[in-house]
């Protein structure tokens, strides 16, 4: 069976030899009524787990949930016993990552059963300060489950320290102007850690609250109380704090989406201002184009109308003995008048099309 360890304890007292679920030594006897029997069991089978329920009769609904795990922290109570399902949590530096565990206490009048599905987190630790603590231990199974839950509340320290520091580099980041895109993955991320945690440990306060509430009907010692108090105030402090941690990773996911989108306005105003620098310069060229097409119009059309008088004169001054019109008494007024009627010709053609 995977038990990690299984006592018997009297009045505070551990009793050598004596086990909850056999007898160590011969006649050592089984735990008595006002004994206390505190079982640690590590991934158990359904069958060892069974065979503990049957030892304890604990209720089968909660021996289910034990077994399969998965569970969000909780608070049940199955007539004189307690289901409780707590999630540990623990922060890797090198991976600036949450892990989140899960343990199991079945807390009865007269024993404690405690189920891991992982070897973290080791409440070896927390049974030894019990048990350096008799008058504490003697207090009955209540004591048990305030000081594992206590260790676990305490675990989540270094979690809310690393989740802290990690929220720093990110503002820092933000508030230095850089925008990375990478920055929106890695909140997302952190905001998706820090949600997992406050599940962990949101119910945490109103458990501890029902608790110290049913007391006074269950004979829960007073000293009992005064460390669940300590453990409450320890939780609440733990939940606003990742609540602050939500509001913050939230608030620096709108303002990222914002500095990104103020770095994208801003270039599309620069590829603006270059199109339009762009387009500035297409036109003047396109203008001056225009302007030496027209200049090209105008001498081109002079140029026409300055050839056709060249062209007669050309003609009329070729040096042959038999040409017409060379004796005629009215050949040089006539050539003249050619001259201008198609320079005027001309003239007149190329207005209309508006060349000149």
């Amino acid at each position: 069976m995977a038990v990690v360890d299984d006592g018997i304890y009297v009045d505070g007292v551990r009793a050598p030899g004596r086990s909850a679920l056999g007898v160590a030594e011969p006649d050592a006897g089984a735990p008595g009524v006002e004994d206390l029997a505190w079982i640690g069991l590590l991934r158990p089978t359904h069958g060892e787990l069974a065979a503990v329920a049957q030892r304890f009769d604990l209720h089968p609904l909660a021996v289910e949930d034990a077994h399969k795990g998965h569970q969000r922290a909780k608070l049940e109570r199955y007539g004189h016993t307690l289901f409780v399902v707590l999630r540990p949590a623990w922060y890797h530096d090198a991976e600036e990552s949450v892990e989140f565990g899960e343990v199991h206490l079945f807390v009865g009048p007269s024993f404690v059963v405690t189920v891991r599905h992982a070897e973290l987190p080791d409440l070896t630790g927390v049974r030894r300060r019990l048990e350096a603590r008799p008058d504490l231990l003697a207090r009955g199974s209540e004591a048990v489950l305030a000081a594992v839950t206590d260790e676990i509340v305490d675990a989540y320290a270094p979690v809310v320290t690393g989740l802290q520091g990690d929220i720093d580099e990110i503002e820092d980041d933000l508030f230095d102007g850089v925008v990375n895109p990478g920055s929106s993955k890695r909140i997302y991320q952190l905001l998706g850690e820090v949600i997992a945690f406050q599940r962990a440990i949101g119910p945490l306060p109103d458990m501890l609250d029902a608790l110290l509430r049913g007391a006074a009907k269950y004979g829960t010692e007073d000293e009992v109380q005064h460390e669940l108090r300590n453990v409450l105030d320890h939780a609440i402090r733990i939940t606003e704090r990742a609540h602050t941690f939500r509001t913050l990773l939230e608030n620096a996911l709108t303002l990222h989406s914002t500095l990104v989108t103020q770095e994208q306005n801003d270039a599309m105003r620069r590829l603006a201002a270059a199109s339009l620098a762009q387009g500035e310069e297409s036109r003047r060229l396109t203008q001056a184009s225009i302007d030496q097409a027209e200049q090209m119009k105008k001498i081109s059309s002079w140029a026409a109308i300055l050839f056709a008088p060249t062209l007669v004169a050309s003609v009329y001054g070729m040096n042959f003995d038999h040409m017409p019109e060379l004796a005629w008494a009215w050949g040089y007024p006539f050539s003249l008048a050619l001259m201008v009627a198609l320079g005027v010709t001309l003239w007149t053609v190329f207005k209309r099309k508006r060349w000149l």
